[in-house]
């Protein structure tokens, strides 16, 4: 898996313009309008601008957008238990799409049959490969959990953070922190810079001794924390001030960065590689169901994935794709060198273990939440 996601960084530039042109046929017996979830913010912009806003264009849907991903899993649940099925299409990290396949929430997805295959003919399946992690996910980036910090911490007397364990330094590096509410990453890398090796945490934290290792390791760290559950709290903790280093989609610390012009730079050490795509609800009415496929047909194709990539610092899912990653829509920037998977920024990156998480993380939630309390 690491190899495939590294590989998303060889970047080649095409002419101006270039595209590989769909055409995209009528779709018959279909619903004039999708509610779709995303996450919000600088990624789901980047969803309207490389996917909706075009085929709206050509079809005359309407989107209604839901910022509810990072619940998905519980509302879903919730949503099935009720017998009330509200939303249309989902976007899900690589774990949360195993454990909705695994519980019969989301939709087994043939995906030679339903998606475009590479403009070359390569199927689907062999475009995306390794980014297939469940038979109910369709693969859309790599983007990867990070650190940002502020680059005028005038208490860092010029010292400059460049090692994940920087981060549980409150002596070199003192200020606050900002961490996501929810164990996954946080214990992975409490558990490396409490001294784990990076091959042995998912072992470790299968024990309830690694578990209360890595929470004890959170601890030296836990009063000068805030945390965070919306990935634009951090970047706006950042430009605030309010804290001096902070973890977050590095999508989001892009943005910050590159086109807010804040005074913060962006630590690569130890990011987390994670997949993020698309998850149907199981159960959708028939014209739900055939305006969702035709529409992630389009979405999903060479150039809507390569096209995503103009608006914020992610990675293709399709092999096809990477060939036709340029430039920043608006600043005109190569997104090349900002990409989580870029040589330079991965030379220390680990990919989260999914099915792990998919199988320990209703488990690790309550624990986690337990601690925050005490």
């Amino acid at each position: 898996m690491m190899k495939r996601l590294l590989s998303a960084t060889a970047l080649v530039a095409l002419p101006a313009g270039t595209l590989f042109a769909q055409d995209l046929p009528p779709c018959e017996n279909c619903a004039d309008s999708l509610t779709v979830v995303s996450w919000g913010g600088a990624y789901q912009n980047s969803q309207i601008k490389a996917y909706a806003e075009p085929y709206a264009a050509v079809t005359g849907v309407t989107f209604t957008w839901d910022e509810s991903s990072g619940e998905a899993v519980a509302k879903l649940r919730a949503q099935n238990e009720a017998g009330n099925l509200t939303w249309d299409l989902v976007d899900v990290t690589a774990a949360d799409s195993m454990r909705l396949c695994d519980e019969g929430l989301a939709m087994e997805v043939e995906h030679d049959e339903m998606l475009a295959a590479a403009p070359d003919g390569t199927p689907a399946s062999d475009d995306f490969g390794e980014m297939i992690v469940s038979d109910c996910f369709i693969p859309q980036i790599v983007y990867s959990y990070t650190f940002g910090y502020r680059n005028d911490v005038e208490a860092w007397n010029g010292n400059t953070p460049d090692d994940i364990c920087d981060v549980f330094d409150l002596e070199a590096f003192p200020g606050k922190r900002s961490l996501e509410r929810r164990p996954h990453n946080n214990m992975e890398w409490a558990l490396l810079c409490d001294g784990v090796a990076i091959d042995d945490v998912y072992d470790a934290l299968e024990t309830p001794e690694g578990q209360d290792r890595a929470l004890a390791k959170l601890d030296t760290i836990k009063d000068q924390t805030i945390w965070w559950t919306a990935g634009a709290d951090t970047p706006q903790l950042l430009a605030d001030g309010e804290v001096a280093f902070g973890s977050t989609y590095n999508g989001r610390l892009f943005s910050v960065i590159v086109e807010q012009n804040q005074p913060v730079s962006m630590m690569w050490d130890t990011q987390s590689f994670d997949i993020d795509g698309w998850i149907v609800p199981a159960g959708l009415a028939e014209d739900k169901l055939n305006r969702v496929m035709h529409f992630l047909h389009f979405a999903t194709d060479t150039q809507r994935l390569a096209d995503q990539a103009k608006y914020i610092s992610y990675g293709p899912a399709r092999d096809s794709s990477q060939p036709l990653v340029s430039t920043h829509a608006e600043l005109g920037i190569e997104m090349g060198p900002h990409m989580p998977t870029n040589p330079e920024n991965s030379k220390n990156a680990f990919v989260q273990n999914f099915e792990w998480w998919a199988d320990y993380r209703d488990d690790l939630d309550a624990k986690f939440q337990a601690w925050l309390a005490q």
